[in-house]
């Protein structure tokens, strides 16, 4: 099997839809609506062109690192 376009909308008998993210002779990767990002032999897998577009994606949240002042302010011992 040839390579699959970049971007292409396909369908997977167990995964269901999903998105090509990069596809060589050898290996191609698909980001799953559903199932997440999975790797395939190339020549091996069996996929058909889905109708339709793809739908949008959200891109993930930052995280908000908070800053622990207690942890950064030295700890003062009175010894007499």
């Amino acid at each position: 099997m040839k390579a699959v376009q970049e971007g292409a909308y396909i369908k997977h008998f167990q995964y269901g839809l999903g998105v090509v993210t990069a596809s060589n002779s050898e290996r191609t990767s698909i980001d799953f609506d559903l199932h997440g990002p999975k790797k395939f032999v190339t020549s091996l897998m069996v996929v058909e062109i889905a109708e339709g577009t793809p739908p949008k994606r959200r891109r993930a949240k930052r995280i908000k690192k908070v800053a622990v002042l207690a942890a950064a302010q030295p700890v003062v011992v009175n010894s007499k």
